[in-house]
Protein backbone atom coordinates (compact mmCIF):
# COMPACT_ATOMS: atom_id res chain seq x y z
CA UNK A 1 0.00 0.00 0.00
CA UNK A 2 1.42 3.46 -1.06
CA UNK A 3 2.28 5.53 2.16
CA UNK A 4 0.62 9.15 2.50
CA UNK A 5 3.04 11.05 4.50
CA UNK A 6 3.19 14.74 5.70
CA UNK A 7 5.32 16.94 7.98
CA UNK A 8 3.74 18.81 10.96
CA UNK A 9 5.47 20.64 13.70
CA UNK A 10 4.00 18.87 16.58
CA UNK A 11 5.77 21.63 19.49
CA UNK A 12 7.96 24.14 19.35
CA UNK A 13 10.94 21.92 19.09
CA UNK A 14 9.59 18.74 17.63
CA UNK A 15 9.05 17.86 13.89
CA UNK A 16 6.34 14.73 13.55
CA UNK A 17 6.73 13.00 10.07
CA UNK A 18 3.79 10.80 9.94
CA UNK A 19 2.67 7.48 8.05
CA UNK A 20 -0.65 5.90 7.82
CA UNK A 21 0.94 2.63 6.72
CA UNK A 22 1.16 -0.19 9.04
CA UNK A 23 0.92 2.12 12.01
CA UNK A 24 -1.15 -0.20 13.77
CA UNK A 25 1.77 -2.75 14.16
CA UNK A 26 4.37 0.20 14.84
CA UNK A 27 6.95 -0.80 17.63
CA UNK A 28 8.51 2.08 19.47
CA UNK A 29 12.45 3.24 18.71
CA UNK A 30 14.63 6.35 20.65
CA UNK A 31 17.49 7.71 19.20
CA UNK A 32 19.62 10.32 21.02
CA UNK A 33 22.25 12.28 19.18
CA UNK A 34 24.17 14.00 21.23
CA UNK A 35 25.99 17.24 19.08
CA UNK A 36 28.36 18.43 21.07
CA UNK A 37 30.11 14.99 21.51
CA UNK A 38 32.27 14.29 18.36
CA UNK A 39 33.97 11.24 17.36
CA UNK A 40 36.68 12.57 14.94
CA UNK A 41 36.19 12.98 11.19
CA UNK A 42 33.26 11.33 9.58
CA UNK A 43 35.58 9.78 6.88
CA UNK A 44 34.02 9.38 3.29
CA UNK A 45 35.19 5.64 3.51
CA UNK A 46 32.52 4.85 0.55
CA UNK A 47 33.83 6.84 -2.34
CA UNK A 48 35.59 3.59 -3.79
CA UNK A 49 33.66 1.08 -6.49
CA UNK A 50 34.41 -1.02 -8.66
CA UNK A 51 34.00 -3.64 -11.42
CA UNK A 52 35.18 -7.05 -13.39
CA UNK A 53 34.70 -5.22 -16.34
CA UNK A 54 36.71 -2.10 -17.67
CA UNK A 55 35.57 -1.76 -21.22
CA UNK A 56 31.66 -1.25 -19.80
CA UNK A 57 33.41 2.13 -18.54
CA UNK A 58 33.63 3.46 -21.74
CA UNK A 59 30.18 2.55 -23.16
CA UNK A 60 27.03 4.45 -22.78
CA UNK A 61 25.32 3.47 -19.91
CA UNK A 62 29.33 3.26 -18.16
CA UNK A 63 29.90 6.94 -18.53
CA UNK A 64 26.37 8.20 -17.14
CA UNK A 65 26.89 6.23 -14.24
CA UNK A 66 30.76 7.12 -14.07
CA UNK A 67 29.49 10.73 -14.16
CA UNK A 68 27.06 10.34 -11.60
CA UNK A 69 29.77 8.59 -9.28
CA UNK A 70 31.90 11.09 -10.23
CA UNK A 71 29.32 14.06 -8.82
CA UNK A 72 28.96 12.53 -5.46
CA UNK A 73 32.35 13.94 -4.47
CA UNK A 74 34.61 15.23 -7.41
CA UNK A 75 38.32 14.23 -7.52
CA UNK A 76 38.01 12.10 -4.70
CA UNK A 77 36.01 9.10 -6.00
CA UNK A 78 38.37 6.01 -6.69
CA UNK A 79 37.70 3.16 -9.61
CA UNK A 80 39.28 -0.75 -9.36
CA UNK A 81 38.62 -2.70 -11.98
CA UNK A 82 40.23 -6.07 -13.00
CA UNK A 83 41.80 -7.01 -16.72
CA UNK A 84 43.84 -4.07 -17.18
CA UNK A 85 46.36 -6.18 -18.43
CA UNK A 86 44.55 -8.77 -19.90
CA UNK A 87 45.24 -9.71 -23.55
CA UNK A 88 41.90 -8.67 -26.31
CA UNK A 89 40.63 -6.77 -28.63
CA UNK A 90 38.45 -4.48 -25.73
CA UNK A 91 35.26 -6.71 -26.63
CA UNK A 92 33.47 -7.31 -22.93
CA UNK A 93 31.57 -10.31 -21.42
CA UNK A 94 31.01 -11.04 -18.26
CA UNK A 95 33.66 -11.07 -15.52
CA UNK A 96 35.88 -10.78 -18.88
CA UNK A 97 37.56 -7.30 -19.93
CA UNK A 98 40.99 -6.51 -22.32
CA UNK A 99 42.89 -3.54 -23.53
CA UNK A 100 45.42 -5.57 -25.27
CA UNK A 101 48.37 -3.50 -23.94
CA UNK A 102 51.10 -5.75 -24.67
CA UNK A 103 52.33 -8.24 -27.21
CA UNK A 104 55.75 -9.32 -28.73
CA UNK A 105 56.80 -9.02 -32.27
CA UNK A 106 58.24 -12.28 -34.22
CA UNK A 107 61.46 -11.96 -32.03
CA UNK A 108 60.02 -11.75 -29.19
CA UNK A 109 60.08 -7.93 -28.38
CA UNK A 110 57.54 -5.83 -26.25
CA UNK A 111 55.19 -4.23 -28.20
CA UNK A 112 52.91 -1.67 -25.89
CA UNK A 113 49.81 -0.45 -26.70
CA UNK A 114 48.28 1.84 -24.67
CA UNK A 115 44.91 2.93 -26.49
CA UNK A 116 42.25 0.89 -24.81
CA UNK A 117 43.82 1.80 -20.95
CA UNK A 118 44.01 5.45 -21.92
CA UNK A 119 40.11 5.25 -22.63
CA UNK A 120 39.68 4.04 -19.80
CA UNK A 121 41.50 6.28 -17.42
CA UNK A 122 40.31 9.34 -19.73
CA UNK A 123 36.69 8.20 -18.75
CA UNK A 124 36.96 8.10 -15.69
CA UNK A 125 39.55 11.36 -15.30
CA UNK A 126 36.48 13.23 -17.82
CA UNK A 127 34.21 12.43 -15.15
CA UNK A 128 35.94 13.29 -12.02
CA UNK A 129 36.81 9.65 -11.08
CA UNK A 130 40.49 8.34 -10.36
CA UNK A 131 41.86 5.79 -11.00
CA UNK A 132 42.64 2.63 -8.11
CA UNK A 133 44.55 0.63 -10.72
CA UNK A 134 45.42 -2.76 -10.59
CA UNK A 135 48.08 -4.63 -12.23
CA UNK A 136 46.50 -7.69 -13.88
CA UNK A 137 46.30 -9.59 -15.43
CA UNK A 138 48.92 -11.73 -17.23
CA UNK A 139 49.01 -10.71 -20.74
CA UNK A 140 49.09 -13.84 -23.27
CA UNK A 141 52.11 -12.98 -24.18
CA UNK A 142 54.18 -13.17 -20.95
CA UNK A 143 51.96 -16.25 -19.23
CA UNK A 144 53.53 -19.80 -18.86
CA UNK A 145 50.35 -21.31 -19.49
CA UNK A 146 48.70 -18.94 -22.29
CA UNK A 147 46.27 -21.87 -23.43
CA UNK A 148 43.68 -21.60 -23.18
CA UNK A 149 43.32 -18.05 -22.08
CA UNK A 150 39.68 -16.03 -22.70
CA UNK A 151 37.03 -17.84 -20.83
CA UNK A 152 33.45 -17.90 -21.75
CA UNK A 153 31.69 -18.05 -18.45
CA UNK A 154 28.21 -17.53 -17.75
CA UNK A 155 25.94 -17.38 -14.50
CA UNK A 156 24.79 -21.23 -15.16
CA UNK A 157 28.58 -22.08 -15.37
CA UNK A 158 31.07 -23.19 -12.40
CA UNK A 159 32.94 -19.95 -10.71
CA UNK A 160 36.33 -21.40 -11.59
CA UNK A 161 35.82 -21.91 -15.60
CA UNK A 162 37.23 -18.24 -15.12
CA UNK A 163 40.47 -19.37 -14.08
CA UNK A 164 42.72 -19.05 -17.25
CA UNK A 165 45.78 -18.01 -19.28
CA UNK A 166 45.47 -14.64 -17.30
CA UNK A 167 46.06 -15.92 -14.21
CA UNK A 168 49.23 -17.77 -14.25
CA UNK A 169 53.22 -16.28 -13.40
CA UNK A 170 54.93 -14.74 -16.22
CA UNK A 171 57.40 -16.46 -18.24
CA UNK A 172 59.78 -13.51 -17.27
CA UNK A 173 60.25 -11.49 -15.11
CA UNK A 174 62.18 -8.39 -15.83
CA UNK A 175 59.89 -8.45 -19.14
CA UNK A 176 56.59 -7.92 -16.33
CA UNK A 177 58.35 -5.26 -14.67
CA UNK A 178 59.34 -3.58 -18.01
CA UNK A 179 55.45 -3.62 -18.70
CA UNK A 180 54.53 -2.09 -15.42
CA UNK A 181 57.28 0.87 -15.53
CA UNK A 182 56.22 1.90 -19.20
CA UNK A 183 52.82 1.76 -17.91
CA UNK A 184 53.23 3.98 -15.38
CA UNK A 185 55.42 6.10 -16.85
CA UNK A 186 53.32 6.85 -19.71
CA UNK A 187 50.88 7.50 -17.64
CA UNK A 188 52.93 10.29 -15.50
CA UNK A 189 53.86 11.64 -19.33
CA UNK A 190 49.96 11.79 -20.13
CA UNK A 191 48.29 12.42 -16.92
CA UNK A 192 51.03 14.51 -15.14
CA UNK A 193 52.81 13.61 -11.71
CA UNK A 194 50.91 15.15 -9.70
CA UNK A 195 47.66 13.12 -11.04
CA UNK A 196 49.35 10.29 -10.73
CA UNK A 197 50.68 10.53 -7.51
CA UNK A 198 46.73 10.57 -6.43
CA UNK A 199 45.89 7.06 -7.49
CA UNK A 200 46.42 4.19 -5.82
CA UNK A 201 48.58 1.20 -7.50
CA UNK A 202 48.16 -2.49 -6.32
CA UNK A 203 49.06 -5.96 -8.30
CA UNK A 204 46.13 -8.24 -8.89
CA UNK A 205 43.54 -9.28 -7.40
CA UNK A 206 42.90 -12.43 -4.33
CA UNK A 207 45.84 -13.89 -5.30
CA UNK A 208 45.20 -16.38 -2.55
CA UNK A 209 42.52 -18.23 -4.79
CA UNK A 210 41.91 -19.29 -8.20
CA UNK A 211 43.06 -15.99 -9.55
CA UNK A 212 46.80 -16.46 -8.80
CA UNK A 213 47.26 -20.00 -9.81
CA UNK A 214 51.14 -19.66 -8.84
CA UNK A 215 52.22 -20.16 -5.47
CA UNK A 216 52.38 -17.47 -2.79
CA UNK A 217 56.14 -16.91 -3.00
CA UNK A 218 55.54 -16.53 -6.55
CA UNK A 219 52.84 -14.14 -6.08
CA UNK A 220 55.54 -11.64 -3.51
CA UNK A 221 57.87 -11.99 -6.42
CA UNK A 222 55.22 -10.61 -8.78
CA UNK A 223 54.31 -7.81 -6.36
CA UNK A 224 57.94 -6.98 -6.10
CA UNK A 225 58.69 -6.72 -9.42
CA UNK A 226 55.38 -4.75 -10.37
CA UNK A 227 55.73 -2.52 -7.46
CA UNK A 228 59.41 -1.62 -7.67
CA UNK A 229 58.55 -0.94 -11.58
CA UNK A 230 55.87 2.00 -10.58
CA UNK A 231 58.17 3.49 -8.06
CA UNK A 232 60.96 3.98 -10.67
CA UNK A 233 58.41 5.70 -12.83
CA UNK A 234 57.00 7.29 -10.09
CA UNK A 235 59.05 7.48 -6.96
CA UNK A 236 55.88 8.62 -5.32
CA UNK A 237 53.60 6.72 -6.17
CA UNK A 238 50.93 5.19 -3.64
CA UNK A 239 51.25 1.15 -3.63
CA UNK A 240 49.82 -1.21 -1.60
CA UNK A 241 48.10 -4.64 -1.55
CA UNK A 242 47.65 -7.44 -1.35
CA UNK A 243 43.63 -7.36 -2.21
CA UNK A 244 43.14 -10.97 -0.82
CA UNK A 245 39.60 -12.59 -1.15
CA UNK A 246 39.08 -12.16 2.56
CA UNK A 247 41.18 -11.16 5.58
CA UNK A 248 43.62 -13.30 3.86
CA UNK A 249 44.50 -14.82 7.42
CA UNK A 250 48.45 -16.78 6.74
CA UNK A 251 48.37 -15.31 3.26
CA UNK A 252 48.22 -11.96 4.54
CA UNK A 253 50.47 -11.88 7.49
CA UNK A 254 53.34 -13.39 5.38
CA UNK A 255 52.81 -10.96 2.88
CA UNK A 256 52.85 -8.57 5.54
CA UNK A 257 56.26 -9.82 6.72
CA UNK A 258 57.85 -10.38 3.64
CA UNK A 259 56.83 -6.04 2.61
CA UNK A 260 58.33 -4.90 6.37
CA UNK A 261 60.82 -7.43 6.36
CA UNK A 262 61.56 -10.00 3.83
CA UNK A 263 63.97 -9.60 1.26
CA UNK A 264 62.48 -7.99 -2.13
CA UNK A 265 62.47 -9.97 -5.49
CA UNK A 266 63.33 -7.18 -7.49
CA UNK A 267 66.29 -5.31 -5.55
CA UNK A 268 67.39 -7.17 -3.38
CA UNK A 269 66.90 -4.68 -0.48
CA UNK A 270 65.19 -6.16 2.58
CA UNK A 271 61.46 -4.61 2.29
CA UNK A 272 58.47 -3.60 -0.02
CA UNK A 273 56.84 -0.24 0.02
CA UNK A 274 53.38 -0.50 1.67
CA UNK A 275 51.61 2.95 1.50
CA UNK A 276 48.46 1.21 2.29
CA UNK A 277 46.82 -2.72 2.77
CA UNK A 278 44.11 -3.94 1.30
CA UNK A 279 41.49 -7.05 1.75
CA UNK A 280 38.28 -8.22 0.69
CA UNK A 281 35.00 -8.96 2.77
CA UNK A 282 31.69 -10.33 1.59
CA UNK A 283 28.26 -11.38 3.66
CA UNK A 284 26.19 -14.39 2.81
CA UNK A 285 22.64 -14.45 1.56
CA UNK A 286 20.95 -17.92 1.71
CA UNK A 287 17.50 -18.31 0.86
CA UNK A 288 15.39 -20.06 3.59
CA UNK A 289 11.32 -20.47 3.03
CA UNK A 290 11.15 -18.99 -0.25
CA UNK A 291 12.80 -15.54 0.93
CA UNK A 292 16.44 -13.77 1.37
CA UNK A 293 18.21 -14.16 4.66
CA UNK A 294 20.91 -12.32 3.99
CA UNK A 295 24.40 -12.86 6.07
CA UNK A 296 25.43 -9.26 7.44
CA UNK A 297 27.98 -11.21 9.90
CA UNK A 298 30.15 -12.43 8.01
CA UNK A 299 30.88 -9.63 5.90
CA UNK A 300 31.40 -8.02 9.85
CA UNK A 301 33.70 -10.84 11.11
CA UNK A 302 35.57 -11.09 8.02
CA UNK A 303 36.12 -7.23 8.41
CA UNK A 304 37.14 -7.14 11.97
CA UNK A 305 39.69 -10.57 11.53
CA UNK A 306 41.43 -8.07 8.40
CA UNK A 307 42.04 -5.58 10.59
CA UNK A 308 42.92 -7.58 14.04
CA UNK A 309 45.86 -8.74 11.67
CA UNK A 310 46.91 -5.35 10.40
CA UNK A 311 46.28 -4.10 14.20
CA UNK A 312 48.74 -6.62 15.17
CA UNK A 313 51.54 -5.30 13.54
CA UNK A 314 52.50 -2.00 15.82
CA UNK A 315 54.59 -0.29 12.55
CA UNK A 316 51.30 -0.80 10.47
CA UNK A 317 48.67 1.46 12.93
CA UNK A 318 48.98 4.48 10.70
CA UNK A 319 48.99 2.70 7.72
CA UNK A 320 45.60 3.34 5.59
CA UNK A 321 43.42 0.50 4.85
CA UNK A 322 41.26 -0.13 1.64
CA UNK A 323 38.63 -2.71 2.15
CA UNK A 324 39.35 -3.25 -2.20
CA UNK A 325 35.65 -5.18 -2.40
CA UNK A 326 32.99 -4.82 0.40
CA UNK A 327 30.05 -6.34 -0.80
CA UNK A 328 26.92 -8.47 0.52
CA UNK A 329 28.22 -11.59 -1.30
CA UNK A 330 31.27 -12.51 -3.56
CA UNK A 331 30.00 -12.77 -7.06
CA UNK A 332 28.16 -9.30 -9.14
CA UNK A 333 27.64 -10.73 -12.44
CA UNK A 334 25.88 -14.31 -10.85
CA UNK A 335 22.50 -14.94 -11.01
CA UNK A 336 20.01 -17.00 -8.66
CA UNK A 337 17.20 -16.84 -5.77
CA UNK A 338 19.49 -15.98 -2.83
CA UNK A 339 20.51 -12.75 -4.73
CA UNK A 340 17.35 -11.25 -5.33
CA UNK A 341 17.78 -8.43 -2.60
CA UNK A 342 19.90 -6.66 -5.50
CA UNK A 343 17.18 -4.47 -7.06
CA UNK A 344 14.99 -3.15 -4.21
CA UNK A 345 15.42 -1.49 -0.91
CA UNK A 346 16.72 -4.08 1.27
CA UNK A 347 20.37 -3.74 -0.81
CA UNK A 348 20.31 0.09 0.30
CA UNK A 349 19.37 -0.64 4.14
CA UNK A 350 22.36 -3.42 3.78
CA UNK A 351 24.48 -0.47 2.85
CA UNK A 352 23.71 1.78 5.23
CA UNK A 353 23.80 -0.50 8.34
CA UNK A 354 27.31 -2.48 7.37
CA UNK A 355 29.40 0.92 6.65
CA UNK A 356 28.36 2.17 10.11
CA UNK A 357 29.35 -0.75 11.86
CA UNK A 358 32.42 -0.74 9.73
CA UNK A 359 33.46 2.92 11.09
CA UNK A 360 33.14 0.96 14.54
CA UNK A 361 35.18 -1.68 13.96
CA UNK A 362 38.19 0.48 12.75
CA UNK A 363 37.60 2.48 15.84
CA UNK A 364 37.73 -1.04 18.18
CA UNK A 365 40.79 -1.93 16.38
CA UNK A 366 42.32 1.00 16.63
CA UNK A 367 43.43 1.19 12.57
CA UNK A 368 43.54 3.60 10.27
CA UNK A 369 40.28 3.00 7.87
CA UNK A 370 40.71 4.62 4.52
CA UNK A 371 37.84 3.15 1.86
CA UNK A 372 35.32 0.48 1.75
CA UNK A 373 35.03 -0.31 -1.88
CA UNK A 374 31.40 -1.46 -3.40
CA UNK A 375 32.61 -4.08 -6.07
CA UNK A 376 29.28 -2.95 -8.40
CA UNK A 377 28.87 -0.84 -11.93
CA UNK A 378 26.58 -2.11 -14.84
CA UNK A 379 26.46 -4.39 -17.39
CA UNK A 380 25.47 -3.76 -20.90
CA UNK A 381 23.35 -5.69 -22.98
CA UNK A 382 21.11 -7.02 -20.27
CA UNK A 383 17.99 -7.15 -19.28
CA UNK A 384 16.18 -4.73 -17.70
CA UNK A 385 17.00 -5.21 -13.38
CA UNK A 386 18.26 -8.92 -15.14
CA UNK A 387 19.58 -9.23 -10.91
CA UNK A 388 23.54 -8.84 -11.26
CA UNK A 389 24.98 -6.91 -8.57
CA UNK A 390 25.15 -3.52 -9.95
CA UNK A 391 24.32 0.32 -9.12
CA UNK A 392 21.63 1.07 -12.09
CA UNK A 393 20.37 -0.72 -15.03
CA UNK A 394 20.36 0.51 -18.67
CA UNK A 395 21.05 3.38 -17.34
CA UNK A 396 18.53 3.82 -14.29
CA UNK A 397 19.48 4.26 -11.19
CA UNK A 398 18.91 1.50 -8.48
CA UNK A 399 18.50 2.49 -4.91
CA UNK A 400 21.47 1.51 -3.38
CA UNK A 401 22.93 4.24 -5.51
CA UNK A 402 21.10 6.61 -3.43
CA UNK A 403 22.65 5.67 -0.27
CA UNK A 404 25.97 6.62 -1.54
CA UNK A 405 24.28 10.26 -2.33
CA UNK A 406 22.90 10.18 1.07
CA UNK A 407 26.89 9.20 2.49
CA UNK A 408 28.27 12.02 -0.18
CA UNK A 409 25.81 14.64 1.66
CA UNK A 410 27.28 13.77 5.08
CA UNK A 411 30.67 15.64 6.30
CA UNK A 412 32.18 16.88 9.43
CA UNK A 413 32.76 15.51 12.37
CA UNK A 414 30.90 12.17 13.82
CA UNK A 415 28.54 12.15 16.40
CA UNK A 416 28.01 9.71 19.13
CA UNK A 417 24.61 8.20 19.10
CA UNK A 418 22.39 5.83 21.21
CA UNK A 419 19.29 3.96 20.08
CA UNK A 420 17.44 1.91 22.15
CA UNK A 421 16.52 -0.33 18.64
CA UNK A 422 19.63 -1.48 17.36
CA UNK A 423 21.11 -4.70 17.91
CA UNK A 424 24.21 -5.17 19.57
CA UNK A 425 27.80 -4.98 17.75
CA UNK A 426 28.31 -8.74 19.80
CA UNK A 427 25.08 -10.01 18.41
CA UNK A 428 25.54 -9.01 15.00
CA UNK A 429 29.02 -10.16 14.91
CA UNK A 430 27.95 -13.79 15.92
CA UNK A 431 24.52 -14.11 14.27
CA UNK A 432 23.70 -11.02 12.00
CA UNK A 433 20.00 -9.16 12.46
CA UNK A 434 18.26 -12.52 12.98
CA UNK A 435 15.72 -11.36 15.89
CA UNK A 436 14.67 -7.69 16.04
CA UNK A 437 15.27 -5.35 13.35
CA UNK A 438 18.27 -2.72 13.43
CA UNK A 439 17.14 0.71 13.80
CA UNK A 440 20.20 2.64 13.91
CA UNK A 441 22.03 6.46 12.91
CA UNK A 442 24.86 7.53 11.89
CA UNK A 443 25.51 11.00 12.64
CA UNK A 444 27.74 13.93 11.71
CA UNK A 445 27.82 17.64 12.13
CA UNK A 446 29.31 20.37 9.81
CA UNK A 447 29.80 24.07 10.99
CA UNK A 448 25.77 24.57 10.49
CA UNK A 449 24.63 21.10 9.54
CA UNK A 450 23.58 18.17 11.46
CA UNK A 451 22.84 15.13 8.96
CA UNK A 452 21.58 12.00 10.20
CA UNK A 453 21.53 9.07 8.38
CA UNK A 454 18.86 6.21 10.02
CA UNK A 455 18.21 2.81 8.46
CA UNK A 456 15.47 0.09 9.56
CA UNK A 457 17.26 -3.10 8.46
CA UNK A 458 16.87 -7.00 8.96
CA UNK A 459 18.92 -9.98 7.55
CA UNK A 460 15.39 -11.48 6.26
CA UNK A 461 13.46 -9.84 2.96
CA UNK A 462 10.15 -10.05 4.45
CA UNK A 463 7.29 -7.39 5.42
CA UNK A 464 7.80 -5.93 9.21
CA UNK A 465 6.38 -2.98 10.90
CA UNK A 466 7.38 0.15 10.45
CA UNK A 467 9.55 1.47 13.26
CA UNK A 468 8.11 4.40 15.35
CA UNK A 469 10.92 6.58 15.89
CA UNK A 470 11.61 9.36 18.46
CA UNK A 471 14.81 11.06 17.40
CA UNK A 472 16.64 13.83 19.98
CA UNK A 473 19.80 15.70 19.47
CA UNK A 474 20.91 17.79 22.38
CA UNK A 475 24.57 20.23 21.97
CA UNK A 476 23.83 22.12 18.79
CA UNK A 477 25.71 25.00 18.00
CA UNK A 478 22.00 26.85 17.82
CA UNK A 479 21.10 27.27 21.38
CA UNK A 480 17.62 29.06 20.12
CA UNK A 481 15.73 29.63 17.25
CA UNK A 482 14.35 27.69 14.41
CA UNK A 483 16.28 24.91 12.37
CA UNK A 484 15.22 23.80 8.93
CA UNK A 485 14.79 20.00 8.39
CA UNK A 486 15.14 18.31 5.62
CA UNK A 487 14.36 14.46 4.58
CA UNK A 488 15.70 12.49 2.12
CA UNK A 489 13.97 8.57 1.70
CA UNK A 490 14.55 5.35 0.02
CA UNK A 491 11.60 2.80 0.49
CA UNK A 492 9.42 1.45 -1.86
CA UNK A 493 8.16 4.78 -3.17
CA UNK A 494 11.06 6.79 -2.98
CA UNK A 495 14.65 7.23 -5.07
CA UNK A 496 13.47 3.84 -6.17
CA UNK A 497 13.30 3.20 -9.76
CA UNK A 498 12.94 -0.54 -9.46
CA UNK A 499 9.50 -0.37 -7.60
CA UNK A 500 7.97 2.11 -10.27
CA UNK A 501 9.62 -0.21 -13.06
CA UNK A 502 7.27 -3.01 -11.34
CA UNK A 503 4.61 -0.76 -11.26
CA UNK A 504 4.70 0.14 -15.26
CA UNK A 505 4.23 -3.90 -15.60
CA UNK A 506 8.18 -4.91 -15.74
CA UNK A 507 8.79 -3.35 -19.86
CA UNK A 508 11.66 -4.63 -21.27
CA UNK A 509 11.17 -2.16 -23.68
CA UNK A 510 10.15 0.93 -22.20
CA UNK A 511 8.91 4.00 -24.00
CA UNK A 512 10.57 6.97 -23.73
CA UNK A 513 8.26 8.89 -21.74
CA UNK A 514 8.51 5.71 -19.45
CA UNK A 515 12.38 5.77 -19.25
CA UNK A 516 12.21 9.12 -18.59
CA UNK A 517 10.21 8.39 -15.41
CA UNK A 518 12.29 5.54 -14.21
CA UNK A 519 15.33 8.10 -14.47
CA UNK A 520 13.26 10.87 -12.19
CA UNK A 521 12.50 7.33 -10.03
CA UNK A 522 16.23 6.46 -9.60
CA UNK A 523 17.22 9.84 -7.94
CA UNK A 524 17.29 10.33 -4.40
CA UNK A 525 13.93 11.82 -3.28
CA UNK A 526 13.04 14.20 -0.43
CA UNK A 527 10.00 13.66 1.58
CA UNK A 528 7.79 16.38 1.44
CA UNK A 529 9.27 20.52 1.88
CA UNK A 530 11.73 21.28 4.03
CA UNK A 531 10.17 22.76 7.83
CA UNK A 532 10.93 24.58 10.45
CA UNK A 533 12.15 22.73 14.12
CA UNK A 534 12.42 24.91 17.24
CA UNK A 535 15.84 24.59 18.99
CA UNK A 536 15.52 25.45 22.85
CA UNK A 537 18.85 24.91 24.83
CA UNK A 538 20.56 23.51 22.21
CA UNK A 539 18.01 20.91 22.10
CA UNK A 540 15.58 19.62 19.42
CA UNK A 541 13.25 16.40 18.44
CA UNK A 542 11.96 14.84 15.19
CA UNK A 543 9.56 11.77 15.42
CA UNK A 544 8.87 10.01 11.83
CA UNK A 545 7.83 6.66 10.98
CA UNK A 546 10.62 4.37 9.38
CA UNK A 547 9.69 1.07 7.14
CA UNK A 548 11.15 -2.19 7.08
CA UNK A 549 14.63 -2.02 4.68
CA UNK A 550 13.98 1.94 4.45
CA UNK A 551 16.47 4.65 4.48
CA UNK A 552 16.43 8.37 5.25
CA UNK A 553 18.80 11.16 5.30
CA UNK A 554 17.64 13.87 7.78
CA UNK A 555 19.63 17.34 7.04
CA UNK A 556 19.16 20.22 10.40
CA UNK A 557 20.56 23.44 8.97
CA UNK A 558 20.57 26.95 10.41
Amino acid sequence: MKRLLRLVISTAATVTIISSSNAADAFPVTIHVDAAKTQGELKPIWRFFGADEPNYAYMAHGKKLLAELGELRPKQVYFRTHNLLTSGDGTPALKWGSTGAYNEDIGGNPVYDWTILDRIFDTYLERGVRPYAQIGFMPKGLSIKPEPYQHHWTPRARYDEIYTGWAYPPKDYAKWAELVFQWTKHCVEKYGRAEVESWYWEVWNEPNIGYWRGTPEEFRKLHDYAIDAVRRALPTARVGGADTAGSGGRFTREFIEHCLRGTNYATGRIGTPLDFLSFHAKGAPVTTNGYVRMGIANQLRTIDDGFRIVASFPELRNTPIVIGECDPEGCAACQGPQLAYRNGAMYSSYTAASFARIHDLAERRGVNLEGALTWAFEFEDQPYFAGFRSLASNGIDKPVLNVFRMFARMTGQRLAVESNGEVSFEEMLRSGVRNKPDVSVLASLDRNKLSLLVWHYHDDDMPGADAEVKLTIDGLPLKSGEARVQNFRIDEDHSNAFSAWKRMGSPQQPTPEQYAHLERAGRLATLGASEGVGVEGGKAAVKFSLPRQAVCLMELTW
